[in-house]
């Protein structure tokens, strides 16, 4: 779905990232959608990062809801994906996400 396989694991020593994590989006991210796709920029890095559709799609449902779970829950209602697998996939990009500065855990 969005790439890697890790449940619940640390960010730079300090922060864990698991279902339970509520996560917001972080000032300095600039989110742009292009074709269904998007760009983000982080402004205080200038680092740009892709997402595909899917990723696309998570990134609003955070912006409506940071909840992890609750993101979840609506992508196992929409896709039809192992929900373990939506959650796998789901916990690594969030990580992601956090490790580049577009995100934070709230």
């Amino acid at each position: 779905m969005f790439a890697g396989v890790r449940l619940g694991r640390k960010i730079a020593g300090t922060v864990s990232i698991g279902i339970e994590t509520v996560i917001a989006v972080s000032d300095d991210a600039v989110f742009r959608e292009l074709d269904g796709q998007s760009v983000l920029l982080n402004l205080a890095t200038g680092m740009y990062f892709g997402l595909d559709a899917v990723g696309t799609h998570v990134w609003q449902l955070a912006a409506e809801n940071g909840s992890l779970r609750w993101i979840g829950q609506r992508l196992a209602d929409e896709y039809d994906a192992d929900p373990a697998t939506i959650e796998s996939d789901l916990l690594a990009l969030a990580e992601t996400l956090v490790a580049k500065g577009l995100w934070s855990v709230a």
